[in-house]
């Protein structure tokens, strides 16, 4: 018994002398209680992400773990689950991604930097003055002061970990189609007019068929939507005062205008329309030339209802716009002859006129009495804020497109402000084009095509018989039917069953399915979409934390995100990457990382 007990003594000691702690222990729990890890405790990072990224989340997981994090996946099943925890703040980083679909650097970080950016989550005044200083310059100048913000936002402040830059494909029947035709832009969306049928007797006696994901269409009204349910759409029914060349340099080639110029303080804008585009509309489900001609007077319409904000319920697209102070049609030919182009000493009345058959005799005020074979020109002349050179691509984008003021006039007859989406039906609603008892399609095309009805499978387009007759720009297939089908396998499967003729945005991962059919051709270029992380700003350790949020970004490894996608992507430094090459780039180093670490827990 008394050994028992003497046993029992020992243990009893034992067990309270592991209970007492050194000094050091007391200091090191001290040091995991705040959170940024102690000596054998790793920092805790959320990162959050949708489904269809999987693969990146799992990348970036594996190198923040190698680099001594302890990271939580918060995965979610589509758009609006991530949204709604990203609004919540339940995240550290987040996996994002932007595409820059109107070719110009200012839109690549205007939204996502700018403190008031509409999707902004930096605050920071040196990012400010540098996006607004950039936008100012012309291309020639601004590679340093981008190159200086990306420093800022990356080197400096790692408001973002950059990812990679990747490519576009798109899979071609070029059993069907003549693949020349079909073009693959960097920026803009995919261009009709220009696709033919490999055996041109098609024309008219069949469709092209092409595909989008998205069935539920924003709006019909080029102002009133920016997604991928409208852009190709819209792009392809309404012309623009410029477009975007496949490179994204800015040109009047197949748009209203036949040269447009920029004056000296690169304020003042000058585009000289041309006369052979006339609207069309729908009667009986067919397309009509209306005899309205597209002229000044509507590009005025337009320009004015798409900068200002409240010209329709729920405006999506006016931020692009904001900064045209005015648009107006020239009535004085000696004011083109007085202005100078920007950085030259030719007339902007000169640089109008370069290549014109018929030189300019005149301006005329009204669209009906333009008539180019006797010089008689309408000249639309466009102001901005400030200097701000980017605005041509801004005007190159589809909601710059030009829409017919009678007709939009007659059709929005409601009060903004109590706008009922019940009892008012906008211009450009669906539902005025959608199958059924609703169907009273109002629509008035000022480009190659117009939208005769949809339904839950699919949009029907026919060309505008009043769009650039007898000219290369003519559309050259009559009908266009575009299939709703939101699954990329699906989409590949109906390309290479032949049940659609062009599939837009092929999966890298099923680029070598497209090249080993002998009916397909793979089309891939360069494009403007990055893929980053975004840092939450706001009520995390990383929010507060520069030394944290550099730990991070140099404990990501391109190299291996280019690996996994055998070489298709690209290294990027920031969402300018695509468009200005500034030289910087981002290596990983885990020595950085461990000092950044370090200083963090010293914070």
């Amino acid at each position: 018994m008394k050994k028992k007990l003497l046993t029992l003594t020992i243990l009893l000691v034992l067990v309270l002398a592991g209970c007492v702690k050194t000094k050091s222990e007391v200091e090191s729990e001290g040091k995991e209680e705040d959170g940024k890890g102690g000596l054998n405790e790793k920092v805790q990072i959320e990162v959050l992400g949708m489904g269809s990224g999987e693969e990146d989340l799992n990348i970036v997981r594996d190198q923040l773990i190698k680099n001594g994090f302890d990271v939580k996946l918060n995965i979610q099943p589509d758009y609006g689950t991530f949204s709604a925890q990203k609004d919540a703040g339940n995240f550290d980083l987040a996996l994002s991604s932007w595409t820059t679909v109107t070719g110009n650097p200012d839109y690549a970080v205007r939204a996502l930097f700018k403190t008031d950016g509409a999707n902004s989550l930096v605050e920071d005044a040196i990012v400010d003055e540098l996006i607004d200083q950039a936008s100012s310059e012309t291309a020639d100048e601004y590679t340093k002061t981008y190159k200086q913000l990306e420093q800022q936002l990356v080197t400096e402040k790692a408001f973002i970990a950059p990812l990679y830059n990747s490519y576009k494909a798109q899979g071609v029947n070029k059993e069907v189609l003549n693949p020349d035709t079909v073009r693959l832009s960097k920026s803009r969306a995919i261009a009709w007019e220009t696709i033919d049928f490999k055996d041109a007797a098609k024309r008219t006696t069949e469709p092209l068929v092409t595909q989008q994901a998205i069935g539920d269409l924003t709006s019909l009204d080029p102002i009133k939507g920016n997604d991928g349910s409208i852009n190709t759409l819209n792009t392809n029914m309404y012309v623009r005062l410029v477009n975007l060349t496949d490179e994204d340099e800015v040109v009047s080639d197949g748009s209203l205008s036949y040269n447009h110029a920029m004056a000296e303080g690169n304020s003042d804008y000058y585009f000289i329309l041309r006369d052979d585009i006339n609207f069309a509309s729908i009667s009986n489900e067919k397309a009509i030339d209306t005899g309205e001609r597209v002229g000044a007077e509507d590009v005025v319409f337009s320009l004015e209802r798409a900068k200002d904000k409240d010209s329709v319920p729920d405006h999506r697209t006016y931020s692009l716009h904001e900064r045209i102070k005015s648009a107006e049609i020239v009535t004085d030919l000696t004011e083109l002859k007085n202005a100078k182009q920007s950085g030259s000493e030719e007339t902007i009345l000169e640089t109008l006129e370069n290549g014109l058959d018929t030189k300019l005799s005149g301006v005329v005020e009204s669209k009906t009495k333009a008539d180019n074979s006797k010089g008689n020109y309408q000249v639309v002349k466009v102001t901005t804020t400030e200097p701000f050179p980017q605005v041509l691509n801004y005007l190159a984008h589809q909601s710059a497109g030009i829409v017919s003021e009678k007709q939009v006039k007659s059709i929005n007859t409601y009060d903004v402000a109590s706008f009922n989406l019940d009892k008012d039906i906008p211009y450009g609603d669906q539902r005025t084009v959608t199958e059924g008892a609703t169907y009273n399609n109002h629509l008035y095309a000022s480009g190659p095509y117009i939208l005769v009805k949809k339904n839950d499978y699919q949009a029907d387009f026919v060309k505008n018989p009043g769009y650039r007759t007898g000219s290369d720009f003519e559309p050259k297939i009559s009908n266009i039917t575009v299939r709703f089908i939101d699954d990329s396998d699906s989409a590949l499967s109906a390309l290479r069953n032949g049940e659609i003729h062009l599939f837009n945005g092929v999966p890298e991962t099923k680029y070598d399915l497209v090249e080993a059919d002998d009916n397909l051709l793979l089309q891939k270029s360069d494009s403007n979409a990055v893929t980053y992380l975004q840092f939450n700003t706001a009520g995390r350790k990383v929010s507060e934390s520069e030394n944290l949020r550099k730990a991070v970004l140099f404990s990501i490894n391109q190299d291996e995100f280019l690996n996994y996608y055998q070489g298709n992507k690209k290294k990027a430094y920031s969402t300018v990457s695509p468009l200005v090459d500034t030289g910087n780039e981002l290596v990983a180093d885990s020595d950085k990382v461990k000092e950044f670490l370090e200083a963090y827990r010293k914070e």
